[in-house]
């Protein structure tokens, strides 16, 4: 129920207001890269020139957005090859997905006759006490991944509606868009939340440079209110796992599998660490 009504609100309600968003990207794109560089030149020697070079290497760039432009438009055969290219490699994983999502319905229509099943077999084949040590695991991995992901999902819509309701008071652009960027992005642990707000700096400093920077105050403000308050209510001791741990899974899971392994390393070292807590306990109380 939870995937089709993202679906839904992807196709009828982010959908327009991104191809809107895009359109006045387009269409203000030259006009703010005009003024940014204009702002460069009036203020080369703030701060007593501490950042002249730098300046001064940003309007030596001197990109021609129009141009730009044209040769998109000229070379619109190469770039749609490429984009139908990536279409159809999302639709296969698309396809993927929803087949692996049956798949995963029938076995769960089945999963006490096969847990049973299954049960029996590891008993014949390697003893009672070895079956229920395995069935141990598997419940606390069961236990521990439904929390995490439930919790997850749960800060990330909240922190995006937040983003919403705030960003729609101060009257800032691209509210809604933004606020479901950031919640798409804040599943993505310690890290996410920061792509979104990048990508909400880039969209909103093309309308209004200005909002912006406000744009960035309310994020910072934000991102304490759910980091001190929220995260810790809802998501809270979800995986059992303390805070350097969770800096190690992500960093050693963004590196061998990417935005995936960031997502799925905590789970699986908070897994890793009560079973190792768990020995190391046992073990103690043998010797004592």
């Amino acid at each position: 129920i939870l995937l089709f009504a993202f679906i839904i609100l992807i196709c009828f309600i982010v959908g327009p207001e991104l191809v809107h968003s895009i359109k006045e990207i387009i269409r203000l794109a030259p006009n703010a890269y005009d003024q940014f560089i204009q702002t460069l030149k009036d203020n080369r020697n703030i701060m007593n020139g501490s950042f002249k070079n730098m300046i001064d290497s940003i309007i030596s760039l001197d990109i021609d957005l129009s141009s730009l432009y044209k040769t998109i438009v000229n070379n619109w055969q190469t770039l749609f090859h490429s984009g139908f290219s990536i279409l159809s490699n999302t639709l296969s994983s698309l396809y993927t997905f929803f087949i692996g999502l049956v798949f995963s319905i029938y076995l769960l229509f089945s999963k006490e006759t096969l847990s049973k099943q299954i049960k029996t077999t590891f008993q014949v084949l390697i003893g009672q006490e070895k079956t229920q040590k395995i069935c141990n695991i598997i419940q606390l991995s069961s236990h521990t991944f439904s929390n995490f992901i439930t919790c997850q999902c749960l800060e990330a819509c909240i922190l995006g509606s937040m983003f919403v309701i705030s960003m729609s008071i101060l009257q800032m652009p691209y509210a809604l868009l933004m606020g479901v960027v950031i919640a798409v992005t804040a599943l993505i642990p310690v890290f996410g939340a920061f792509i979104g707000c990048f990508v909400g700096i880039i969209m909103i400093g093309i309308v209004n440079p200005l909002q912006a920077l406000e744009f960035i105050v309310l994020f910072l403000v934000l991102q304490q209110i759910e980091g001190n308050l929220i995260y810790p209510h809802v998501v809270g001791n979800s995986v059992g796992l303390p805070s350097i741990w969770v800096f190690v899974a992500v960093i050693i899971g963004g590196n061998l599998m990417g935005i995936l392994g960031m997502f799925l390393f905590i789970p699986l070292t908070s897994i890793l660490y009560t079973l190792f807590k768990e020995y190391i306990k046992a073990k103690g109380d043998n010797r004592s």
